[in-house]
């Protein structure tokens, strides 16, 4: 099990971590690690391990392991893996790391500027898309960019807080994505609240600290996808 300390400081960008072993398909496992790992519909973490001789091992992607726990730093090809047991210094590319930030917490806002149920998600460095179950409800491009930049420019604050999954089995109506399950199996179930009521829902990605760090968004392609989809996408301006 690796402890995931991107959920309690998505700003941690580096770490000293223990290798506790390589699985089969060669992905590194540390004690603990700032590598955010594949889910919720946000990319894993790339950077590098450094090394106690001060060589890096280059990190392509993070994942979790099967068993949904252990997080697994995937290295670039042809490059070697720790010895079990021995100290590393665990660096995120903060840049992308930061930019992914920015568009999580943009997208929980256009959730609240579309009070739709959501049918998927992904998250991107530049762009990020949520699909809609809006049926032929019309969309006005304008007054949904003026509100998303509303929000994003009030400066709320972006916190974390934690109910048990029966509490969650008692709201259902906190979960807001039809498509992706909160993150559940511990006990505990993490809620991400923007403001004091903007908008609280269950998410295990890295958001952050306040909407006004977003900065300024614009929309991107609008589409329809089947009878009752809509494709949604926004974009950072910088």
């Amino acid at each position: 099990m690796t402890t995931p300390l991107f959920r309690d400081d998505a700003y941690l960008r580096t770490c000293e971590a223990k290798v506790i072993g390589v699985n089969e398909r060669g992905g590194i496992l540390l004690d603990r690690s700032v590598f955010y790992a594949t889910g919720g519909g946000q990319p894993g973490d790339c950077g590098y391990l450094e090394l106690e001789d001060g060589s890096r091992i280059e990190i392509a992607t993070t994942v979790y392991d099967d068993d949904k726990t252990t997080i697994v730093h995937v290295p670039n090809a042809d490059q070697g893996v720790p010895p079990d047991g021995s100290s590393v210094t665990a660096h995120i590319d903060w840049t992308r790391r930061y930019r992914l930030m920015r568009m999580h917490t943009a997208l929980h806002l256009l959730s609240v500027a579309l009070p739709y149920p959501v049918t998927g998600g992904q998250v991107g460095e530049s762009e990020g898309r949520l699909d809609f179950d809006m049926g032929s409800e019309a969309i006005d491009k304008d007054t949904l960019l003026e509100t998303l930049n509303n929000l994003a420019g009030s400066d709320h604050t972006v916190t974390s807080e934690w109910i048990t999954d029966a509490e969650l089995d008692a709201n259902p109506g906190l979960v807001k994505t039809m498509s992706v399950k909160p993150p559940r199996g511990s006990g505990a179930v993490r809620l991400v609240r923007i403001g004091a009521d903007i908008d609280l829902q269950p998410c295990g990605g890295t958001h952050v600290s306040r909407t006004s760090e977003i900065g300024q968004l614009t929309l991107g392609k609008i589409e329809n996808k089947g009878k009752q989809n809509r494709r949604v996408r926004i974009r950072l301006m910088d």
